[in-house]
C-alpha cells in the first residue's frame, strides 16, 4: 500500500508534536501544512524541519488542491468542527484534537458527517493510548474490581494557564478554559474505564480567579500581552451516570494546590489509580493492600497515529470514536450549565 498523504491544519504545540511524529511513520507523508497568516514565521520553520514544500493559509485550499488521505486538525477550538466536516465530505480520514468541538451541537454534526461520509473520525484522545491506560483497562475488563461505583478525575497545575491572552483565554475562540482544555482528556480516560455509561445529570461551578490578575501562566502556547482573559482557570462537576454510578472531576489550569493527573476507579472488591498506576485493595483477613503495576513506557501520541493507520486500513476498529467524543462534550456543556444557572442539570441522550 502506498504511503498515506497527511495534511496538518495547525502549527502550535500540538502539531508540531504530531508533524514530528508523522516524520518517524514508514506509511505516512506529511505533504502540507496550514497554518493562519499570525503564524507563518513560525509554519515555515516547521516545514523546514520536515522538509513540506506546501504551506497553506486556507485549510479549503489545502484539502481541495491535495490528494489528502488524512487530515489532523490541530487548530484553535472553534475551527474544530468546521475543518473536520470539510475534510470529511472531501474524502479524507481525520484526526481531531481535543476538544471535539465547541459545544455538543457542533460534534453531533461531526458524527453524522463521519456516517454520512463513511470515513474514520477519531478524537485525539492520547491518554488512552498510554502503557498505564491499555494495562489498567484490561484487569478492569477481567473483573479485578468488581461492581464500579464512582470514577475520580483530577488534573490540577498549579502555574498552567496556557497562552495567557491568546485564543486560548479568549471564549469565543476556546469555548471555554480549564475544563475545555484539560477536562476532555480525564473525562474520556475515566468514561473508558467504566465502558462509557450514559451520563444522566450534572452539577458544576467554575472559577475565574488567577488568570483575571495576569496570574498563574504556564509554559505552553504563546501569550499575548494584553489580551483578553474571559473563562474560568478552576472547574468541578459532579456527574451522575447510568447505573446509579456517579464520576467526579476537578480541572484547573492555575490553583494553589500539589499538582495532581489521575484517575481514581472505585469497586466493590478493588479500585485503581492511574497515577502511579496501582491496584488498591485488601486481604481476606482485613489488611490494607497496594499492589503497583509496571507499565512499559511508550510514546501515546506515536501509538495513537499507528492506531488510526490501522484503523484505515482495516485491521483494528477505531478506539476512540466520534460518538465518544460527543458525550464528553455533553458533560462539558452541562457542567458549564449547571455552574452557570447554579443548579443541577439533566444531561439528554
Amino acid at each position: 500500500m502506498a504511503r498515506l498523504s497527511v495534511g496538518l491544519v495547525g502549527t502550535g504545540s500540538i502539531g508540531k508534536i504530531h508533524a514530528r511524529n508523522i516524520m518517524l511513520m514508514e506509511d505516512l507523508e506529511l505533504s502540507a501544512i496550514w497554518t493562519d497568516n499570525r503564524s507563518i514565521e513560525e509554519a515555515r520553520k516547521l516545514c523546514d524541519e520536515c522538509k513540506v514544500d506546501r504551506l497553506y493559509t486556507s485549510y479549503k485550499e489545502m484539502v481541495d488542491r491535495e490528494s489528502l488521505d488524512i487530515v489532523i486538525v490541530a487548530c484553535p477550538n472553534y475551527l474544530h468542527s468546521e475543518v473536520a466536516i470539510y475534510s470529511l465530505s472531501k474524502g479524507a480520514n481525520v484526526i481531531c484534537e481535543k476538544p471535539m468541538a465547541m459545544n455538543a451541537i457542533e460534534a453531533e454534526k461531526m458524527v453524522e458527517a463521519s456516517k454520512k461520509y463513511k470515513k474514520n473520525l477519531m478524537i485525539a484522545m492520547n491518554h488512552r493510548f498510554a502503557s498505564e491506560t491499555q494495562t489498567l483497562k484490561k484487569l478492569i475488563e477481567q473483573g479485578e474490581l468488581g461492581e464500579i461505583y464512582l470514577a475520580k478525575a483530577d488534573w490540577l497545575k498549579r502555574l498552567g494557564i496556557p497562552g495567557m491572552g491568546s485564543w486560548f483565554t479568549t471564549r469565543r475562540y476556546s469555548g471555554g478554559g480549564a475544563l475545555m482544555d484539560l477536562g476532555p482528556h480525564i473525562i474520556d480516560l475515566a468514561l473508558w474505564f467504566m465502558d462509557f455509561p450514559q451520563p444522566k445529570t450534572a452539577v458544576g461551578y467554575t472559577f475565574s480567579e488567577l488568570g483575571i490578575q495576569n496570574r498563574g501562566s504556564g509554559s505552553w502556547g504563546t501569550p499575548v500581552e494584553g489580551g483578553p482573559f474571559d473563562v474560568e482557570d478552576m472547574a468541578l462537576g459532579i456527574i451522575g451516570l447510568d447505573g446509579s454510578r456517579v464520576l467526579s472531576v476537578q480541572v484547573s489550569w492555575a490553583s494553589y494546590i500539589d499538582e495532581m493527573f489521575n484517575v481514581n476507579i472505585l469497586g466493590n472488591k478493588a479500585g485503581v489509580s492511574y497515577r502511579p498506576p496501582k491496584i488498591i485493595t485488601e486481604t481476606e483477613d482485613g489488611a490494607a493492600v497496594e499492589k503497583n503495576i509496571f507499565c512499559q513506557k511508550a510514546d501515546p501520541y506515536k501509538r495513537e497515529l499507528e492506531h488510526f493507520i490501522k484503523a484505515i486500513k482495516g485491521e483494528e476498529q477505531l478506539l476512540t470514536t466520534p460518538e465518544q467524543g460527543l458525550i464528553v462534550m455533553k458533560i462539558i456543556d452541562a457542567i458549564y450549565l449547571s455552574a452557570t444557572k447554579g443548579e443541577k442539570v439533566e444531561i439528554r441522550a
